[in-house]
């Protein structure tokens, strides 16, 4: 049995409503609570009575005492809206419940300790919740895609050194997406390219808590973090808990057999990648590290059939191509080498590291020519690259002017001016040209960047070669020191400061100071400069200066000398269907950054003439096959604010 209650909520009208105005509806309830706003802004709950015959009358509940009121309290409704609430089970009777008060439930001491204790547990999870919404407004969690789409965003405003921005994405990901790993993974790697280590760590551990330890990734990349900042025995424990996460991630197996390499511990990286091998298969990263370590050991076939491999797992791998023709580079195999760079372009057309070795490649067996042309064609594909633009400098200054190697070196200092080979390299020239202020300036912007660096460490060699050769000889001691203290492995500055001290007369301390590199020598189990990567060699510093310099050396016989040893070498090369024996088919580079490039050779030097801010346009313009360029208009094209 219900009673009547008038409603002004409807423009409708019924003949039951004992009201006379017809804008009023009936509505039917059967002994529920209601929830009236008052003008004085509190909710009255009214509950009517089947004895009251009045409709528009009720039994309000302050009657009631005041304990049957406070046993249950239901949470506050939002101000002018119309609740319907029903009565819980255990009571047949509404309470009335004041504004800002909250609901006392049996169950509340406990939910109160759970939430405290939850609170001081390491996983977070963040709040999904609109805390000034209504009752049943949570706000449901977004699609899967919009994390995608937000990963992607971040990519490239950090490639574009918008940090703050994309970190700002990334922490919203976190909040939003806690149990995926991609987010943490990103936001560290933008936090240690920051050199925010400490940040970067935190990010890491918070994403090990949150995806409870699951994920190889966050591992993997914590212990890369730790092996950069040279806690080695904490980089070794979060490797093995990548491998423990998930065995059949390759990148942890790999980068801990690498990180195992540069301690010089041998045979525990072998052990990595054969069980990398066992529990991952194939891979052309293991392959490939493993032909290194065959080819530091001069095992030079057992090294081929493991590029071999590397190169089948992945025939568009232009990291196992170069570093196969590395080795046929100390091989003094030209032709093979030759053949190799050819198929390294061909998987990666726009890798920067195949152009710029190959073009040294070439320097150094006589063809300048051509290495010029491919340094230039890796440049204007590359216009933001400064390494390709220093090689190109040594080339120019030992077989043009000097002058043009200055423009060049200048052009590449500006492009990154926190490479120290460019300053070093640059620092060398002028010390050669009898420029001696020039050179020791040159030094010191290069030891500005980093005193702590590989880099550094040929820095102060150089140095202290050029205060020796000028007779500051307690100087070029202090450099020698110096440089030691960074690399205690370097034979060359060893024995410069050896040579130093004998030159001087100081026969028993330059005995002494080699015997003391014999006995650093005997701390380091094996050498690892060949394993450490073949990108090591791509940073040219004093050594490839020395190579591409240095009058009297030659590293490499001439093509008619190793021509019958290269045409063993043949056989295999046609096995990955590279080249023909029959009549040695050779790449045509013309057609081939024609083709695939969409470049004009007779417009290399456009980007080199260019200024660096122009250059990005000068390669755009050479990319686009249906640009029309003529020579007279080139400077006033290249002087327009939109170029």
């Amino acid at each position: 049995m219900a009673m009547q209650l008038c409603s002004p909520s409807a423009s409708s009208s019924s003949s039951s409503c004992p009201c006379s105005n017809p804008r009023f509806t009936l509505f039917k309830i059967s002994r529920k609570p209601l929830r009236l706003p008052s003008s004085s802004g509190r909710a009255t709950a009214v509950l009517m009575d089947r004895s009251v015959k009045s409709p528009a009358r009720g039994v309000p509940l302050e009657k009631r005492s005041r304990n049957e009121l406070e046993e249950k309290k239901p949470p506050p409704a939002p101000e002018g809206v119309l609740v319907v609430r029903r009565p819980e089970i255990e009571s047949d009777r509404p309470e009335f419940v004041e504004k800002g008060e909250e609901i006392k439930k049996p169950s509340a001491a406990i939910d109160g300790k759970l939430e405290e204790f939850a609170k001081k547990m390491p996983i977070f999870e963040p709040d999904r919740l609109d805390e000034n919404a209504g009752a049943g407004s949570a706000q449901a969690k977004p699609l899967s895609v919009n994390l995608d789409l937000a990963l992607y965003r971040a990519k490239v405003l950090s490639r574009s050194f918008r940090y703050q921005e994309a970190e700002a994405i990334l922490q919203q990901c976190i909040s939003t997406w806690p149990e995926d790993g991609r987010a943490y993974v990103a936001l560290g790697k933008i936090l240690g390219k920051q050199s925010k280590t400490r940040d970067a760590r935190a990010v890491y551990e918070k994403g090990c808590q949150a995806t409870q330890g699951e994920n190889p990734y966050v591992w993997q990349c914590w212990a890369v973090l730790e092996n950069r900042m040279g806690n080695i025995r904490r980089a070794r424990e979060l490797f093995d808990a990548a491998t423990v996460a998930d065995k059949k991630h390759i990148a942890a197996w790999h980068g801990w057999a690498v990180l195992e390499l540069k301690q010089g511990n041998v045979k525990k990286a072998r052990q990595l990648l054969a069980r990398a091998l066992k529990f991952c298969g194939g891979n052309e990263y293991v392959y490939q590290t493993l032909a290194l370590l065959e080819a530091r050991a001069n095992r030079s076939d057992q090294a081929r059939y493991l590029f071999r491999e590397a190169t089948k797992c992945n025939p568009k791998s232009c990291a196992s191509w170069l570093a196969w023709a590395q080795l046929e580079m100390q091989q003094e195999n030209n032709l093979v080498a030759r053949q190799l760079f050819e198929k390294a372009v061909q998987a990666s057309p726009k890798n920067r590291f195949a152009w710029q070795v190959w073009g040294v490649f070439e320097a150094t067996i006589g063809n300048i020519e051509k290495a010029r042309k491919l340094l230039k064609i890796g440049h204007a594909l590359n216009p933001k690259d400064s390494v390709l633009l220093q090689s190109l400098a040594l080339i120019e200054y030992k077989h043009s002017t000097a002058n043009l190697a200055r423009v060049l070196f200048r052009k590449a200092s500006q492009l990154d001016p926190r490479h120290q080979p460019v300053w070093i390299a640059w620092g060398w020239m002028e010390w050669k040209e009898g420029n001696v202020s020039t050179a020791r300036e040159l030094y010191q912007r290069a030891l500005s960047i980093s005193t702590t660096t590989e880099s550094a460490a040929r820095c102060l060699q150089a140095w202290g070669v050029l205060e020796q050769r000028a007779g500051n000889l307690s100087a070029a001691r202090r450099l020698f020191r110096s440089s030691l203290n960074i690399n205690s492995q370097s034979y060359v500055t060893w024995m410069t400061w050896a040579k130093l001290e004998e030159d001087q007369g100081n026969a028993v301390r330059a005995e002494e100071i080699r015997n003391l590199y014999f006995q650093q020598r005997t701390e380091v189990v094996d050498d690892s400069s060949w394993v450490t990567g073949f990108f090591d060699i791509i940073d040219p510093a004093l050594d490839s200066i020395k190579k591409l310099l240095n009058l009297d050396q030659n590293f490499y016989k001439k093509e008619a000398e190793t021509g019958a040893k290269d045409n063993n070498y043949n056989s295999m090369l046609d096995e990955q269907g590279s080249v023909k024996q029959d009549g040695m088919s050779w790449l045509d580079l013309d057609s081939f950054i024609k083709t695939r490039l969409s470049l004009d050779p007779a417009k290399l030097d456009l980007v080199l003439d260019s200024s660096p801010s122009q250059a990005v346009a000068a390669a755009r313009l050479l990319k686009s096959p249906r640009s029309i360029w003529r020579p007279e208009q080139r400077s006033v094209a290249l002087s327009e604010p939109g170029v």
